[in-house]
């Protein structure tokens, strides 16, 4: 979608990424570290003052602890975190269980290992987890459960009933969790990011990654983290060593350097949810009908009372009727979805929404 919006230029409205420029601050802290010489291989887990920060923020905000040096691994992007620890998990044949509509990358990476995707679909209109469905699915082959929140493409998060859930189908059993908690800072209307890494019986064997692309609007610079007990850690790095070895060195410094000010993550949250409701209202009167997003920088639109075309044929109609891009909810799913929806991004400039809001209400 993004390649048409930019051979029809449309309103790109598709693909996650900000339009907006980043912190000048942070332009200039990693225009500092490179002019003091830290152009050079970072060390392979990632520089010690990062992964230090990276540790305190995650005791303060979720009252985990891990160990810097032994338990957090700076990664080249969520993605690399997340095909890393699959691939420590599955072997030949091991199952994983994926909810969908899912991030793209959870069912490839676990295919790549020779592992069999097992896909669960979420329940409209809160897409939340089915979890007799989940209960039903576990069998001995069960490896590994991906947990995505705030989730990638619905907006929604997890509950602490979801935690329970979870902390009864691992115990006593050989399963792991691999968590994408890369939006955890984009979490609207007062509600919470609930860490998988706040249950002492999930962190003990869980992968927890994240990233500060989302957060800081450097989606290019792709530098994430994986944290994780011990002996999974250990496991990790064997991999991580040889996928990348070592991670953008002067980011690295500038990264730590910026989480020193809790506002410049803390604040996330009240400009995205800025961002949401100010588009929210623009299409108020629109046919198009919202879901709730509680998280993230997506928006699903509800588009029966527009159309009745598959969200696919959908999506290729309106950039040609309206100029705008957005992405259509069936790739994320294994099989055909007949919701009648779309995900929009609104990580974009306040002019790009107001028109983009325009268009569809002319709909």
């Amino acid at each position: 979608m993004t390649k048409l919006a930019n051979e029809k230029n449309a309103l790109n409205l598709s693909q996650g990424f900000p339009d907006f420029d980043i912190s000048p601050e942070l332009i200039e802290l990693v225009n500092h570290f490179m002019k003091a010489g830290k152009n050079q291989y970072a060390p392979m887990p990632g520089v010690p003052e990062l992964r230090k920060m990276i540790s305190d923020k995650i005791k303060k905000l979720y009252h985990s602890k891990y160990d810097y040096e032994n338990e957090i691994t700076v990664t080249a992007g969520a993605t690399q975190a997340l095909y890393t620890a699959i691939s420590i998990l599955i072997n030949q044949g091991d199952e994983a269980i994926i909810f969908e509509p899912a991030y793209d990358s959870y069912a490839p990476a676990v295919i790549a290992n020779g592992g069999k995707p097992v896909f669960i679909s979420l329940q409209p209109p809160d897409f939340s987890i089915p979890w007799n469905k989940v209960n039903s699915a576990v069998t001995e082959k069960t490896k590994i459960i991906i947990i995505n929140s705030p989730h990638n493409p619905t907006g929604s998060i997890i509950s602490k009933n979801d935690i329970k859930e979870l902390e009864k189908i691992i115990r006593n059993k050989n399963i792991f969790i691999i968590s994408d908690e890369v939006y955890e800072h984009i979490v609207f209307d007062g509600e919470k990011h609930i860490s998988i890494c706040e249950s002492e019986v999930l962190r003990d064997k869980s992968f927890i990654i994240s990233s500060f692309g989302k957060t800081f609007h450097t989606t290019g610079w792709k530098v994430g983290y994986c944290a994780a007990p011990k002996f999974l850690t250990d496991e990790f790095r064997k991999l991580h060593q040889f996928i990348v070895f070592a991670v953008n060195t002067p980011v690295q410094y500038a990264y730590a350097e910026y989480l020193k000010d809790e506002k410049n993550f803390l604040d996330v949250q009240i400009f995205y949810q800025k961002k949401r409701d100010y588009f929210l209202e623009l299409i108020r009167d629109s046919k198009f009908k919202p879901l709730n997003s509680k998280g993230t920088y997506f928006q699903l639109l509800d588009y029966s009372e527009v159309s009745d075309k598959d969200d696919f044929n959908f999506s290729l109609e309106l950039i040609d009727r309206t100029g705008v891009a957005v992405i259509p909810l069936s790739p994320f799913y294994s099989q055909q979805n007949l919701n009648k929806l779309i995900r929009i991004c609104f990580a974009k400039k306040d002019e790009v929404l107001s028109e983009a809001a325009r268009r569809f209400n002319k709909l």
